[in-house]
């Protein structure tokens, strides 16, 4: 039988880029994770055997986060789960991960682009939290991811900075209704990040990388190492009274 203390937390889209990073950071401080991945199952369930090699436990479930006509099935194989591997009903903590990006000028964003965006930035967080409620703790905590480009705008990402300002209100909303289960909900805001994120352009643009170093107090570009332990952090008890937040992790971009 699973002891009291075991903490499960959910990362979507955690095969990769920031969520895998968030995932290999919370298994360090002793949380197990269920990892999920919409198409590459080989690099999920690396992530599965890097958490068992620190001694950790996690599994990986495939999970398309813009078809909301998952979900249902969704919350069933994560209960069915969560009984398997921890013989326990419910898990700890939801980070809200899974995203893609889309550089596109507004005057040629396509609406077929919006709706993706839209899907899985947006309707797709609100609903899929919506369905796993029951499956989460009171006292359980529920990180959403936005960004920087919420804050301060870049050509080209009008749709998609758009979509994250979203998140971050809808945050505020779930602190409040959600406070009566002792549930908090933050929402953290990455900087500019080297991965493979929107094609890596970041990572693989010198001209790109070496602009937002400039723009950055701290002088470079921010690294996943940077953001997936801080989220583990805002997870741990020594954060729990903080409650709807956006907390910005860029180096201090365009002070």
């Amino acid at each position: 039988m699973a002891q009291d203390t075991t903490r499960i937390a959910l990362v979507t889209g955690s095969s990769r880029g920031l969520g895998r990073n968030t995932a290999l950071a919370l298994a360090k401080k002793g949380v197990d994770v269920i990892v999920t991945y919409r198409s590459n199952e080989a690099e999920a369930k690396n992530v599965v055997s890097a958490i068992a090699d620190m001694g950790g436990k996690a599994v990986a479930l495939q999970l398309d986060t813009s078809n909301t006509k998952t979900f249902d099935d969704f919350a069933a194989q994560i209960k069915q789960s969560l009984q398997d591997n921890w013989q326990t009903e419910q898990f700890d903590f939801l980070v809200n991960n899974a995203g893609i990006g889309v550089y596109a000028p507004f005057a040629e964003t396509t609406e077929e682009e919006f709706d993706r965006l839209m899907n899985i930035h947006v309707k797709g967080v609100f609903f899929l939290t919506q369905k796993l409620l029951p499956l989460i703790k009171d006292g359980g905590r529920i990180v959403n991811i936005s960004s920087g480009l919420a804050r301060f705008a870049l050509p080209g990402y009008a749709a998609y900075g758009a979509m994250k300002g979203a998140i971050e209100v809808l945050t505020r909303y779930l602190a409040k209704e959600l406070g009566h289960r002792q549930i908090a909900v933050n929402v953290v805001a990455p900087g500019a990040i080297e991965t493979d994120f929107g094609e890596g352009v970041v990572r693989d643009n010198p001209e790109i990388n070496s602009f937002i170093a400039s723009q950055t107090a701290l002088g470079r570009v921010g690294l996943p190492d940077d953001i997936g332990g801080a989220i583990a952090s805002l997870l741990s008890e020594d954060n729990r009274w903080v409650n709807a937040q956006r907390i910005e992790i860029s180096g201090g971009m365009f002070l």
